[in-house]
């Protein structure tokens, strides 16, 4: 009988080495952490960081801060926020002291959607369920897979290895992460999705999972969202939104999500005034169309944006600009807007006639 060789002893024991051993032992070495996650945090980012600051206290006896900027804006995201309490801080500017490690979680180090954007070197670590294409550093520690649903199934996996439970609160954020991110069908649900999600429902609270998802909508919702479908025009397959005003920026995304369900519309770009700068949100499902890429083209040289396949937005800020060339911003992105999706010398229809409006009241 003829032996196989024995596999490297070395390579064997390096396979069996879990990914959260690895990162607890890269956080180890530094005197302060601190998790950080994208701007205007969502219920995946929210859950993963959470993850992150859960593990540094229990499996290291260390401290952590878990920070994000800007502002938390749908209705279900604060909902969820208020009743689970996550030890989320959110701030605009963060001082970094010496010897600090900071772990990045659902999204990149080369974005600018985060607090470290002028200094990702800050990053030890980064945490996502998208691809990065652009050109960086390698960290101390990596874990990205694109072909995860979402990065809350990655962190429920570090729960898993270390044999650390989530509790009710912490495993009802991770379920809802995955589950909002299942609706931008970006991703279909891989092995390790399904895996958390039966993991996960053990220990969750599907009452105030219910809670969160029927979150309580104020009036000015109602009222952004009237006006943007009266406003709402279709070329062809191609439809553009434009609200003049917004109680909330976030109603850009919720409207695009609504319209994209159209019968007839294959993509649609809503923006939204807020204050003096314009919101941007697109949404696609044409399988060979890239959402990030037809934003990118909409606003270069006015903002930024960026995003997935099917899902992308933008900002465009206006506090420098006079009110002539405010004014003229809407037109601009409609025509822009159009000409990338080549829907540009197709005849222009409200998708709700103004007679029919009028007719109904």
């Amino acid at each position: 009988m003829t032996l196989r060789p024995k596999k490297s002893t070395r390579a064997h024991a390096r396979r069996r080495v879990k990914r959260s051993d690895r990162l607890l032992e890269v956080l180890s070495g530094y005197k302060h952490l601190l998790v950080i996650t994208h701007d205007t945090p969502d219920p995946d980012s929210i859950a993963s960081g959470w993850v992150i600051w859960r593990l540094i206290r229990e499996r290291l006896g260390r401290t952590a801060r878990f920070v994000g900027r800007g502002a938390i804006l749908r209705a279900e995201n604060r909902y969820m926020v208020e009743l689970l309490k996550p030890p989320l801080e959110m701030v605009h500017h963060l001082d970094l002291a010496p010897r600090t490690g900071a772990v990045l979680v659902d999204c990149s180090p080369g974005a600018s959607n985060h607090l470290l954007d002028e200094r990702p070197e800050a990053f030890v670590a980064v945490i996502d369920h998208h691809s990065d294409p652009r050109g960086r550093r390698r960290l101390p520690f990596e874990d990205m897979r694109p072909r995860v649903l979402a990065s809350a199934s990655i962190t429920a996996s570090y729960l898993r290895e270390q044999q650390v439970s989530p509790g009710r609160e912490l495993a009802t954020a991770l379920l809802y992460g995955i589950r909002t991110e299942s609706r931008s069908a970006e991703t279909p649900y891989s092995r390790l999705d399904r895996s958390a999600t039966l993991w996960l429902s053990g220990w969750a609270d599907f009452s105030l999972l219910s809670q969160i998802e029927d979150a309580p909508l104020s009036p000015a919702y109602f009222s952004d969202l009237v006006l943007a479908l009266q406003s709402t025009t279709v070329c062809g397959d191609t439809g553009f939104c434009l609200l003049p005003r917004a109680e909330n920026p976030e109603i850009v995304g919720e409207v695009a999500d609504l319209l994209i369900r159209c019968e007839g519309i294959r993509r649609v770009l809503c923006v939204a005034v807020s204050g003096r700068d314009f919101c941007v949100s697109a949404r696609t499902e044409a399988s060979d169309e890239d959402a990030a890429e037809l934003v990118r083209q909409t606003v270069r040289g006015l903002g930024h944006g960026g995003g997935h396949q099917h899902r992308a937005g933008g900002k465009i800020p206006g506090l420098a600009r006079d009110e002539n060339y405010l004014k003229g911003i809407p037109d601009e992105l409609r025509s822009r807007w159009l000409a990338a999706c080549g829907a540009g010398e197709r005849p222009v229809h409200r998708l709700i006639p103004r007679d029919e409006i009028v007719r109904n009241l």
